[in-house]
């Protein structure tokens, strides 16, 4: 191996690691675990700086207090969800049936990674202040047009509100996660099994479905 391989080796190691997460990070991850567990106003500042190992006022030099956390969680996955959403759409121009794919299977890893995220936009999205609130809907829509798009792509013969139902109703049953506690099998087999599922409901809009 040559001195110049040699040296641009850990480089390309070092690229290819996940990055820690910041410690903003670290709480907004252990806030949405506690306010999913026992709701918003069940857990204090205190006990969020507990879970992150520094002291409940240290959390004030990072967010300005609850709401501020509460806020951007919604608004941020709300915003990583349509981001992410926008990628898969420039990622499959001209084959709605592979967007859809995708898109699918990247709801699947929001639903099974992020389900305090479900369990807090359930219970406490009206805690947000009324501009936050209606960012995270303004977002949500775009959202739901992308899948709508590409489910009308892949059956055009669909009329929008059915194709929107359809969305909604996909979107229900992957983001029922939450609630089936213990009853979830092996990570893998959940992923087949809400593949499975998420396609058969799409495919009940084709014109083979009965």
């Amino acid at each position: 191996m040559s001195s110049t391989s040699a040296s641009a080796a850990p480089t390309a190691r070092a690229a290819g690691r996940v990055a820690a997460p910041t410690r903003r990070e670290q709480i907004l991850k252990e806030a949405a675990r506690l306010f999913a567990e026992r709701g918003f106003h069940g857990v204090g500042v205190d006990e969020i700086g507990a879970a992150v190992g520094i002291s409940g006022p240290g959390l004030y030099r990072h967010f300005a207090g609850k709401d501020a956390m509460l806020a951007e969680l919604l608004v941020g996955i709300s915003e990583r969800l349509l981001a992410g959403g926008q990628e898969r759409v420039a990622a499959a121009p001209g084959d709605p049936a592979a967007l859809l794919a995708a898109l699918i299977d990247g709801h699947i890893d929001f639903a099974l990674d992020d389900r305090p995220l479900i369990t807090l936009h359930d219970r406490e999205l009206d805690r947000l202040r009324d501009a936050d609130r209606h960012r995270v809907r303004q977002l949500q829509r775009q959202y739901v047009e992308l899948w709508v798009t590409a489910v009308r792509d892949l059956h055009p013969a669909t009329p929008e509100s059915e194709a929107r139902a359809a969305v909604h109703a996909v979107f229900g049953l992957l983001n029922s996660t939450p609630h089936l506690g213990s009853g979830l099998p092996g990570r893998g087999a959940t992923e087949a099994l809400l593949r499975r599922l998420a396609h058969g409901a799409f495919g009940a809009l084709g014109p083979d479905a009965k």
